[in-house]
């Protein structure tokens, strides 16, 4: 079901994102309705299209982001063992937002209140963001259930080891690969980062944002390389639904290359990531 959902939209991309006719909606509440509910459903549409049209730097980046997946994973056992030893030191209070926020019943219930807020008050910027929100959520989270199913990676808790996968195996002890809560929440994140232009702020919110897939290696529900790689497909979404919306919105966050780059760096007993924005 999921892939013929996710097959749907690919089509409809194709067939409809060659032409704004989308007419900008009138003071009704009932017209900025349905004018942001066809913008969702179109941003997730046009998100599954873009990688028909990457040409070689696109391509490039996907395959630094392979490349970089793949050095994490190499690592995967030690990391998992040295970040879940630090689970008693991390404060309850931290623990239990990662886990409750990641959630997408919570998450949706957060992009809703955006937005619905953005409507009643009649915001564009706020109803934007819930709708990039909403879109960006739907589209990552939709490939991420498809991706974890289909992948089959074992998770840590199982005791199986990082090499082990059995697709399509129903059992959640095999959905490891690419972790849901860090996919929901960074996405929010930085949906909400790219309306500031201070470096500080992005990286005090993208912080927060990486609590709830940090949260899931401290239990040991996923691999480093799981939230490594399920960051990259968060920047990548919204990127996309964001360059979609600018065209139907007067409302725009900044100015600035909408862009992010990421790099691994390694020493003697360490493992980093930078991000650049």
């Amino acid at each position: 079901m999921k892939k013929i959902l996710l097959l749907s939209l690919l089509i409809t991309a194709q067939t409809t994102f060659a032409q704004d006719s989308i007419n900008v909606p009138s003071d009704t509440r009932w017209d900025m309705l349905k004018y942001d509910f066809v913008n969702m459903f179109k941003g997730v549409g046009y998100s599954y299209a873009r990688p028909f049209k990457w040409q070689g730097k696109q391509w490039a980046q996907f395959g630094g982001v392979v490349a970089g997946t793949g050095a994490v994973y190499l690592l995967d056992d030690d990391t998992s063992r040295f970040i879940r030893a630090q689970q008693e030191s991390v404060p309850q209070f931290i623990r239990s937002y990662g886990e409750i926020y990641g959630s997408p019943e919570n998450n949706y219930l957060i992009t809703s209140g955006v937005y619905l807020t953005g409507l009643i008050t009649k915001n564009e910027k706020l109803r934007r963001t819930g709708v990039l929100l909403i879109s960006s959520a739907t589209s990552a989270g939709l490939l991420q259930q498809v991706l974890k199913s289909a992948v089959g990676r074992a998770r840590p808790i199982a005791r199986l080891g990082k090499d082990t996968f059995d697709p399509f195996n129903s059992s959640r002890n095999f959905h490891s690969f690419p972790s849901g809560h860090a996919l929901l929440a960074f996405t929010n994140a930085y949906a909400i980062g790219k309306q500031f232009k201070s470096p500080w702020a992005k990286a005090g919110i993208y912080t927060v944002g990486a609590i709830p897939g940090l949260s899931r290696i401290w239990d040991g529900q996923h691999w480093l390389s799981d939230f490594v790689f399920a960051i990259a497909i968060s920047v990548a979404t919204v990127e996309s639904i964001d360059r979609y919306l600018d065209r139907k919105y007067n409302e725009k966050y900044n100015n600035q290359d909408k862009r992010m780059s990421w790099n691994l760096n390694f020493g003697p007993g360490t493992l980093g990531v930078t991000l650049n924005f």
